[in-house]
Parts: structure tokens; sequence; C-alpha cells
């Protein structure tokens, strides 16, 4: 794939830190060991995955190219996880339990102590404070007595990906400070509540912090774990050059870039046209676009299965002409809603049910491997079968058994989006009532038609 960089990022004034001298440099011997042995995992299993992504890698040394006023890498994650598409198909044939299991909360145990004989004396705010490569993050946490009461507090072992000093000049000299307001937002961002050390990191698809949106999302914004080509990164720009710096009540992971919480689903979808230009056309032709970038339609979350230009391709000149006339115009909007979850958010390895609170599975690494879920849509009395498999690091979801999630867990403020390969056509009722779901096979303008015709109102002058 190609895509175009939008690398956009707030103007922040000050700095962070990590720990001291001896304890860092400790860390880049023994802690990197941690990532090194596992990049060396992955490198014999999927070695010749490596070769098929020779184009991502160089395209994305020009990550930071550009700069956008939107305050986040929206198309970051759109590079996705090197190894994905290489672990799903050798395991896509497994049978899937019929509903998804539930877990206890997550880990919240005492944090393993470092691999040195020294036991931590310090929490993690005082490593933050105290050390010189995070001096510009430790000035704007001093800036908020509350949260350096949380760092310094034992309500839980906390994990901060703490940007290094080197991190805050990737930001721009010019622009507007944001407010006190936004850079605590930004600063929660990089903080979760649970216990992540390297291990459970590299194990993990996406992790909860202590930033939750003010609305539309109704659970804490999660941050999005890959391991990349480059190694391990955080939301997939940010990649961590420090780990494991254990502290009395968490542990610490040195990134080199600022996570910025992500903008909406419309927004990102607005910002990739290189990637969602024929989903955005459509959306705006049917209305829905304005509807899901307007404030007037509160939701607690959601998912959105974003049909990629290619997919759009892959249905044909002749079915495109149709969805894109004034004449289809309706039922475009019925297939595009068909891809639309509402108060339902699913993530590889989290999801929440907005319908019911505190209805939430955010800790699948700990159970099986497999969990089928039935999303209802926007599309009336329809629902996708989602299918969700963990392989260790890696993930693969499928919809109806058919379609495949190529890039996973696209983080916004209101939900999230998974990139879908295919466009996902309703189902046909059979004989005796039986669903029949459409497989990719060649299809006309016609069975498209009868697909959706239940959806449609016709009007007189069609």
């Amino acid at each position: 794939m190609r895509f175009s960089r939008v690398v956009p990022l707030l103007p922040l004034a000050s700095a962070l830190v990590i720990t001291d001298t001896e304890v860092f440099q400790h860390i880049e011997k023994t802690g990197k060991s941690v990532f090194d042995n596992a990049q060396n995992v992955l490198d014999d299993a999927f070695g010749k995955a490596h070769d098929a992504y020779d184009k991502v890698k160089d395209e994305a040394k020009n990550i930071y190219s550009k700069v956008h006023d939107a305050g986040c890498d929206v198309d970051a994650w759109l590079q996705g996880s090197s190894f994905d598409d290489s672990v799903v198909d050798s395991e896509e044939d497994h049978d899937h339990p019929h509903h998804p299991p539930h877990h206890g909360p997550p880990h919240h145990g005492k944090p393993h102590h470092p691999p040195h004989d020294d036991k931590p004396n310090r929490t993690v705010y005082e490593l933050i404070n105290e050390s010189k490569y995070t001096t510009k993050l430790a000035k704007l946490i001093n800036e908020y007595d509350d949260l350096i009461k949380v760092l310094n507090g034992t309500n839980a072992n906390y994990t901060v990906f703490a940007p290094t000093d080197k991190a805050f000049e990737k930001i721009p000299d010019h622009g507007k400070k944001p407010s006190k307001e936004a850079l605590k937002s930004i600063l929660l961002y990089h903080v979760s509540d649970d216990f992540y050390p390297a291990g459970r990191v590299l194990s993990s698809y996406t992790i909860p912090t202590l930033y939750e949106p003010e609305k539309n999302l109704g659970h804490k914004q999660r941050l999005t774990v890959r391991v990349t080509l480059k190694g391990p990164a955080i939301n997939f720009y940010s990649k961590l050059v420090a780990v494991n710096i254990f502290g009395t009540n968490g542990v610490v992971h040195g990134v080199d870039s600022i996570l910025i919480p992500p903008p909406n689903v419309a927004q990102i979808i607005d910002l990739l046209p290189g990637e969602f230009s024929t989903l955005e056309l459509g959306l705006g032709k049917t209305g829905l676009f304005d509807k899901m970038n307007s404030t007037s339609y509160p939701h607690e979350g959601g998912t959105f299965f974003a049909p990629s230009n290619f997919a759009f391709q892959k249905l044909g000149e002749r079915i495109n002409a149709f969805l894109f006339s004034k004449y289809g115009e309706k039922y475009l909007r019925a297939l595009l809603e068909y891809h639309i979850v509402v108060d339902q958010t699913l993530y590889s390895d989290a999801f929440y049910d907005g319908t019911k609170h505190g209805d939430s599975d955010d800790n699948h690494a700990a159970g099986p491997p497999y969990y089928h879920y039935d999303l209802p849509t926007v599309l009336s009395g329809k629902y996708l079968a989602v299918d969700v498999a963990r392989y260790g690091p890696f993930a693969t979801i499928r919809i109806n058994g058919f379609s495949r999630v190529t890039i996973h867990d696209g983080v916004a403020s209101d939900g999230v989006i998974q990139v879908v390969s295919d466009v996902l056509v309703p189902p046909k009722n059979a004989a005796g009532g039986e669903q029949v779901f459409w497989r990719g096979e060649e299809m006309s303008v016609e069975e498209l038609k009868e697909r959706l015709a239940p959806f449609v109102e016709e009007s007189s002058e069609l």
C-alpha cells in the first residue's frame, strides 16, 4: 500500500523525564535485550514477510514530513503490523466459539523487580522527575498537582510511556501553545493505570490510558501497540527507546515521540484520501459523513469497518457506477450503514458495550484465543458476524467469515476504525430463511440491488 503522510502534532512548549544515568544505561543493556530477543524470534518466524514490506519501510522514513492542525499522527496506524497478514492465513480454518467469554479484571499485581540487585525505591513520578533524559516531560507534569499525586500514589501499578527530551525536538518551533486542559489530556494519554512491563506490552494490541474523551467514546482512550519492521511502537510511530524502568508503583518506558490523543473517525477518514477517498465520497453523497462528524448524535463508542479504495475497486466498475449514480444513492447509503456499529467498540483485544455500562472485556490475552461477536449495524436488523483470533502479539479479525481486517485498531476519539479488505454486503435470505453471505464472488448490479432492496425506500419518480 501507499499512504500519504499526514503527521500533525500539537505544539507543546515544555518537555519530559525518565531515570538517572546509571539505571537508564543499565536498562539500555538489559531491558533492550527483551525486545532484541523477541525481535529475533519474529525474524526467524516471519523472515519472508520483510521483503514484502520493503516499500512500507522506505516510506516510513519520512513519517514526520508534514504537520496538520488536527493534533495527532492520524495515518501512522495505517502502516499496520508488518506481520499481520502472514500470520492470519495459516490459522484461518479453526472453529470459533459462538460467544465471547468473560474474564476478570486485568492484572494489578506487584511490579516485578528490575534484573539488577537494587530494588525499586522511587515512584514512577520520581523516576521521571529525577532523570536528565525527561526533563521537559517533568516540567509539564509539575504543572499539575493532581497528576503528581496520581503518579506518586499506590492506587494502581502504573505504566508511563515517557517521551524523552529528544521527542520534544520534533515539535515545530512555531505555533500556539495548547491550553492547560489540552496539555493535561496529552499527559494522561501517556499513562495507564495497569501494569505493562515489556513482555506484556509485546503481547498486547491496545493499552488503556487515563485519558477519557468527554463525549462519544464512553471508556478510556486506548493506545495501539504494534511490532513493526523497526521494532515495537506505540500508535505505530512512537518507538520504544528504553524499557522496564521499574518503580515502587509501576514501570516507565521511554518513547521517542509524543503521543497525541486521536481525532474522531470522520476526521481520520477525511485526512486520508489516499486510502479512503471513495469511502469519503460515498459518505458525503449519502449524508452519513456529516452525521458521523456531528455532535448532535451522542453515542458511547462504536466500530467502523472501513473499506479502502482498493476494496471498492474489487466490486467492479459497473457496481461502482451504479452506487455513485443518482439512482444508486439510496442503495449506497444502505450499503455503508452495514459497515457502522454504534455503541459497541471492538478492538483486537478489548470490547466495550456502550449499551450496558461497565460491560467490557479488555483482557483477551489471558483467555482462549478465539472470540465471536454478532455486532448490530446501523442497517436495520442486520448484524456483522465477527471472529477474532489471537496468536501471541498477533491478531486476525474476519467479518462474515470472509472479509479480513487488514489494518487493526485505528483508535479515534469516538470509537475505532478497522480497515477491511472488502466492501461488506448484507446477506440475502434463501429458502428456509437461511442467510446467504457474499464471499467475494463476482456479483451483478441486479444481485446487489436484491440484497439491499429491503432497506431502500424507492421514491415514486425512480
